[in-house]
């Protein structure tokens, strides 16, 4: 009887307070070296040594209220209104000369093509991702199984769904890596997404956190140097989700800032509105977004690449 009552209670609980975004587990990670912010302004005007390839694994609709906040006074000005914005799900491939092939954020999963029945993002979760108005262009397995050298690691934005919707197709046993708090983040949606998030996850090591801390400055609100030569880093831009990163890489071609959903679309940030309802934690995510451009406005010849437009 007491087991019964107590087994209620928790269920009671989890739907009080929602659920975490994954139960996969997570661990401190030991890749990368927490510095100042700042300290990646040494050499942002010297090509780096990361070969940058993004690449379009699907063309996608989303709601435009989620991804601008039309109560902007410069979106109220254009008369921009909800509905379906034209959008894209990208991954980007950073090609080391030592470290190895890594991509940021996964574009889809094969089978949401060949077989959408078995994808990870499969039931409610793909119902509400209105899939049927998905064009699958080049999922990540597809990419892979083309590529001459093995993936050695997959640095995540987020955890949102469109982000992680390609991770079933990364090898088992590949790495992944995240900013601290997002498979731990409580919400009632999480009741129908952590199964989804859990299945694209399945395989995969722990989640290795990026070891963040204050940042004295504040340019950003941690830093990590990712491979410890000042070519990748991990920037936390907290408030679309709590651990958001954006990554900054130098590239051959010069320093190229990938925002994730700090800014998902082009018009938001030439404009200066921020992300909206798809949005956490509204405050800090216009907070981060205002640190993101302006150290662009700063340093213009950083390259932009939005979270899901070109």
């Amino acid at each position: 009887m007491k087991s019964s009552l107590l087994a209620l209670c928790l269920c009671v609980a989890g739907f009080a307070t929602g659920c975490a975004t994954s139960s996969h587990g997570v661990q401190k990670s030991a890749l990368g070296v927490t510095r100042p912010a700042d300290a990646v302004l040494a050499e942002l005007d010297v090509p780096g040594p990361v070969e940058l390839e993004t690449v379009t694994s699907c063309d996608w609709v989303a709601g435009r209220g989620g991804l601008l906040n039309l109560d902007h006074p410069a979106a109220k000005a254009a008369h921009l209104e909800d509905g379906d914005e034209p959008v894209q799900v990208f991954f980007h491939a950073l090609r080391h000369p030592t470290k190895g092939m890594y991509i940021v954020d996964t574009g889809v999963e094969t089978a949401l093509r060949d077989a959408p029945d078995r994808a990870a993002l499969g039931g409610i979760v793909a119902n509400a991702m209105h899939l049927e108005k998905m064009t699958v262009l080049a999922p990540l397995g597809e990419w892979l199984a083309k590529q001459p050298q093995p993936l050695s690691g997959v640095f995540l934005t987020h955890l949102h769904p469109d982000h992680i919707s390609g991770m079933a197709d990364a090898p088992a046993g590949t790495p992944v890596y995240t900013g601290p708090g997002e498979a731990g983040l409580r919400a009632f949606r999480n009741l129908v997404v952590q199964g989804a998030t859990d299945r694209a996850l399945e395989g995969k090591p722990a989640l290795s956190e990026w070891n963040y801390t204050a940042d004295p400055k504040g340019l950003f609100d941690g830093a990590v140097d990712i491979f410890g030569d000042g070519s990748v880093w991990a920037l936390w831009v907290p408030g679309h989700t709590p651990g958001s990163t954006a990554y900054l890489v130098r590239s051959t071609k010069g320093p190229v800032l990938l925002l994730g959903d700090a800014s998902h679309t082009r018009w938001g940030w030439e404009h200066d509105v921020e992300p909206g309802t798809f949005t956490e934690d509204g405050p800090r995510s216009v907070e981060s977004f205002k640190k993101l451009r302006a150290f662009v406005a700063a340093h213009p010849q950083v390259e932009v690449r939005f979270g899901h437009q070109h």
